[in-house]
């Protein structure tokens, strides 16, 4: 079950990796009653009204959110009291759930500020092999294998 199609919830609900990986998406649920009955991705977007309804009568125990910030924890919230214990977070905020609930968030702007990490420490290193005479790809490829203390490298936490 996704709630909350709009640009995101529309593109995860056409994103073909689910049924590749044995996911079926049980519903698409959105709170603007236009929407209601509007297909996206072969899907018709039900109401958020019948969240309760559409989880207990398919049986749905994984929910995405990809609302927006304000409604995501009210959101959170039915779809715990209806019965899912796993919910993807897409929105921009982080989520209360009681013990034996499982959240995972996916902050994107996290994910672009570890990849510019990393081009900021490979233009570091190219600067360093240029000023050396360590070609860039060897300087690149020995602090990958190794970090500070000659372990493997620190990676950010996500």
């Amino acid at each position: 079950m996704i709630v909350g199609i709009g640009n995101l919830g529309a593109a995860l609900a056409n994103y073909g990796g689910f049924a590749s990986r044995g996911f079926r998406v049980a519903a698409l649920i959105d709170a603007d009653p236009a929407m209601a009955g509007k297909p996206v991705a072969g899907i018709p977007v039900q109401h958020s009204d019948d969240l309760e309804k559409i989880i207990q009568d398919n049986g749905v125990s994984i929910g995405v959110i990809a609302t927006p910030a304000g409604a995501a924890q009210q959101v959170c919230d039915r779809l715990v009291a209806a019965g899912v214990t796993s919910i993807l977070n897409f929105a921009p905020t982080v989520l209360s759930v009681p013990d034996g609930v499982d959240v995972r968030k996916v902050d994107l702007s996290i994910e672009l500020q570890i990849l510019a990490f990393h081009e900021q420490r490979k233009a570091g290193e190219e600067a360093a092999a240029s000023d050396g005479g360590v070609p860039a790809a060897a300087a690149r490829s020995e602090s990958a294998d190794q970090g500070p203390d000659g372990d493997m490298p620190a990676v950010m936490p996500a």
